[in-house]
């Protein structure tokens, strides 16, 4: 079995769960829970926008924020973020799909201004830079999502507001 036909079905799910999440986000986007936290606006932004980082860390060696081209996406709607996702994950998932199993094994580095932000095999800079970023901060936007009194969907088993399956 190739490295890539398990991750794909964990991408697969991984993007669903997220479409579920960005659909919901409310049309609020200058709304912080707390001081520290950043904007639902620009969260979700990121949110929607990460599978465009992990195809970086699929078709590039490495990536030096400090010299990328990198203009964030900015909110507009929940309708917006749902597109701009679903086109970064579908160019994913097909760099994905014909990713070669050597290729999980090829360096990958993360930099800024030349300072080694992350240097390790690919396979990890996608896992750890990439889907568990997407999960972590998908999670914060369940937070975001339960104090504005919006349904918080069932991702890997029910929520207080949704049963599963």
């Amino acid at each position: 079995m190739r490295i890539v036909e398990g991750l794909l079905v964990e991408l697969d799910a991984e993007i669903a769960n997220t479409r579920k999440t960005l659909e919901r986000v409310p049309n609020k986007p200058d709304f912080v829970p707390h001081a520290k936290s950043a904007p639902l606006g620009r969260l979700a932004a990121h949110v929607a926008q990460l599978p465009e980082f992990g195809l970086t860390v699929l078709d590039t060696p490495q990536l030096d924020f400090s010299t990328g081209s990198f203009k964030p996406l900015q909110f507009e709607s929940a309708a917006q973020l749902v597109k701009a996702f679903e086109e970064g994950a579908a160019r994913l998932r097909s760099t994905l799909a014909s990713l070669a199993d050597e290729s999980w094994q090829e360096n990958w580095k993360l930099l800024y201004k030349g300072t080694s932000l992350f240097d390790g095999p690919r396979f990890l800079a996608y896992r750890q830079m990439f889907l568990n970023h997407l999960v972590h901060h998908r999670a914060q936007l369940g937070v975001y999502l339960r104090l504005n009194g919006v349904a918080v969907p069932a991702i890997y088993g029910p929520s207080a507001d949704e049963s599963w399956g």
